[in-house]
């Protein structure tokens, strides 16, 4: 996943209650430990520094799948859970949004104290990819929120975003330093979004006159960088449609989750006993956690393992939520001594959703998968920021037949 680029969300006010705060701090902290210890910590930098894997992520974690809040809810409750674990992870995360992000210098010479890094440069790093993103490019956003994550090994991304006042909309920008040759010469694969008309981008190459002076700096040739830009342009509605979501690929996973046992998959032994929802749950989770780049095209569809704070497309169910983060944590701590089976049996579940995929026709109604999920939502603890779930008056909960 060696990309990053640019998201335009609609911009959202608003706090994030805390039953689900918590809960995304220890499913954010589940999560990233599982890729650490399957794919290392150059893979936590490279998919955060990911657009499409950090809103599907977000998504997953139940916060709303397209706003501009994914983003400083979903590093608030990472630094929070990663920070006082740093030493053993090797991950550290500095600044945040507002005042917090006026921190990240002093922050950053305080992680430096402690791991042997340069100071100096990453404080260096972390002003001069600020500086880019809000006086080289004159596109109209304002930064807000600043965070450097780095590894203890000296790499780093940086995930920051502004506001557009006069239109309503955030712009989230990525960062990855093993992509980042120049600050100055074309340092983004690309800025993408809605054509606002002519900007003032001093970091373009036919700039480099302008720029003398002002940063001495090597230049790079910028072909590389187009050739991996990514850029996500989410919508203002907050229902999901299914324009939104991949529907084969969602499809796929509510059949499996819905229609099959565990039982019936011998690699799927070790989650004997897991119920349909949270089945559904745990094979986008493992998706978030496993799956390839190309698979996170549709960040909408990760919002289908636990809702929505604002209801969309559901209330978020905290019983599952709460089992999610349970067979996780306890796959962590039996790999911890030297027992995978159920770590590898989540990493089997993710296999089996794309080998069962390839043959998979959708047919079936969004809008009914939704209204299933509100109907039985209050069975699963099901919660907004408006309050809790509640029984349907007419009956006790719907099963519908979707396939």
């Amino acid at each position: 996943m060696k990309r990053s680029g640019t998201a335009d969300l609609p911009l959202h006010y608003g706090q994030v209650p805390p039953w689900l705060y918590e809960r995304m701090s220890r499913l954010g902290l589940a999560i990233v430990e599982v890729i650490l210890a399957d794919y290392g910590k150059d893979e936590v930098l490279r998919r955060l520094a990911d657009p499409f894997w950090f809103q599907s992520f977000g998504a997953v974690m139940g916060m709303d799948w397209h706003s501009s809040g994914i983003t400083t809810s979903v590093m608030g409750a990472l630094k929070r859970a990663i920070n006082p674990n740093s030493k053993s992870l090797g991950i550290y995360i500095a600044g945040g949004k507002g005042k917090f992000s006026k921190d990240a210098p002093n922050e950053l010479l305080r992680i430096a104290d402690s791991t042997g890094l340069d100071g100096n440069e990453l404080v260096r790093c972390s002003k001069l990819s600020a500086k880019v993103d809000n006086t080289a490019i004159q596109d109209g956003y304002q930064l807000y929120l600043h965070n450097f994550i780095l590894s203890d090994q000296g790499d780093w991304a940086v995930v920051q975003q502004g506001m557009h006042d006069s239109d309503g909309t955030a712009r989230r920008y990525h960062w990855l330093s093993e992509n980042v040759t120049s600050f100055v010469n074309e340092p983004h694969t690309g800025i993408s979004g809605v054509n606002r008309g002519n900007i003032l981008n001093l970091t373009s190459s036919e700039a480099e006159q302008n720029r003398n002076g002002i940063i001495d700096i090597t230049k790079t040739d910028s072909e590389k960088w187009m050739q991996d830009f990514q850029r996500l342009i989410l919508p203002a509605h907050h229902e999901v449609l299914a324009s939104d979501v991949d529907m084969k690929k969602l499809g796929n996973i509510l059949w499996l989750a819905r229609e099959n046992e565990p039982e019936n998959f011998e690699d799927l032994l070790m989650l004997k006993g897991v119920g349909p929802r949270t089945m559904q749950s745990l094979a986008l989770v493992s998706e978030v956690i496993h799956g390839a780049p190309s698979r996170f095209t549709d960040p909408a569809r990760f919002s289908f393992a636990h809702g929505g704070k604002d209801g969309h497309p559901f209330p978020v169910p905290t019983q599952t939520y709460d089992e999610t983060i349970s067979i996780l944590r306890t796959g962590i701590e039996k790999a911890k001594l030297g027992n995978t089976d159920k770590n590898l049996a989540i990493k089997k579940l993710h296999e089996i959703a794309v080998r069962t995929e390839e043959n998979f026709t959708p047919d079936f109604s969004l809008e009914k998968v939704i209204e299933e999920e509100r109907q039985n939502s209050w069975r699963f603890g099901g919660k907004t920021v408006f309050g809790d779930a509640k029984p349907p008056k007419s009956n006790g909960g719907i099963q519908l037949s979707l396939f």
